[in-house]
């Protein structure tokens, strides 16, 4: 598992990123709407959720378009589930 993904998921900033980018594509501009934070710092949020491999970006025209990559979402929730999910226990 990619240790990057658990670093990117540790911050709230970033997690509601990712609830946004649930609901479809976005540029960076339309992701820092929701925050009170600048530009910038949302900017490093992206770039840090880019090094983990959950987010893509893409330029479209002048605009940069981030995407969720759902395979690496899913393969880390996947992850989580296996080590810590709720199934059935040897214990």
């Amino acid at each position: 598992m990619n240790e990057n993904v658990f670093k990117a998921m540790s911050d709230k900033t970033r997690r509601k990123i990712i609830e946004l980018l649930k609901e479809g594509p976005k540029t960076a501009g339309e992701i820092s709407e929701h925050f009170s934070s600048a530009q910038p710092t949302i900017s490093r949020h992206l770039n840090v959720l880019k090094n983990a491999n959950l987010v893509i970006d893409q330029r479209e025209g002048t605009f940069i378009i981030y995407r969720l990559n759902t395979t690496i979402l899913q393969e880390w929730l996947a992850w989580l589930l296996e080590h810590f999910g709720g199934g059935d226990s040897d214990e």
